[in-house]
């Protein structure tokens, strides 16, 4: 039996991971992260850094960011306590689901982990107090790369479980632009 199971939402390129869970009173065990079990599911990516967040209040919102090439990040994201509302927003030129987003629910509990490819923007909004978030990149942290888009553009849509008057921001996540005009440098079929 595999542990992991993965399931492509609704842009098949973002995959929601489930890992398996062997447990028995005295708690659990699981592998969160194994490059064969990941390339045999089509994800190549070979993890260079972790980056670990703490958010003490439901309703704060992380995004949504990217990195531009040649510093461009695949994550792999997964909560270690509380819960969130996970978005990737498809940002790569001739892609049929260009600027589109998709979202899965990750929590502790569920164990749950998404992965998000490169030439996709990511944020999350915490679902629960004193929620813990680690991802995984694929590149070193690159701040002349580093790019944004409003989490709450009308052109996105994003159906956030939070309030815009109710949201919680960083002053630099409050300042981004949104997709109109944006000069996208990511393209469909580049490297994930």
């Amino acid at each position: 039996m595999s542990k992991f199971a993965f399931e492509p939402l609704s842009i098949p390129d973002v995959v929601l991971v489930r890992p398996r869970r062997f447990g028995d009173a005295r708690g659990y065990f699981m592998e969160t992260w194994s490059e064969e079990a990941f390339a045999a599911a089509g994800i190549a990516a070979r993890f260079v850094q972790d980056n670990q967040s703490l958010s003490a209040a439901p309703g704060v919102v992380r995004g949504l960011h990217f990195q531009r090439p040649p510093a461009a990040q695949a994550k792999l994201v997964r909560v270690l306590r509380g819960a969130v509302y996970d978005v990737a927003v498809d940002l790569r030129a001739g892609s049929p689901s260009y600027g589109r987003w998709c979202a899965a629910r990750l929590s502790a509990d569920g164990a749950e982990q998404l992965f998000v490819p490169r030439g996709f923007a990511h944020g999350f909004c915490t679902l629960e107090p004193d929620t813990e978030v680690a991802y995984k990149v694929d590149g070193p942290y690159a701040p002349d790369c580093e790019g944004g888009l409003a989490w709450d553009d009308p052109a996105l849509a994003i159906d956030w479980p939070v309030a815009r008057d109710a949201a919680q921001l960083s002053e630099k996540d409050r300042a981004l632009p949104g997709l109109a005009g944006f000069q996208t440098p990511f393209r469909a079929g580049d490297p994930a």
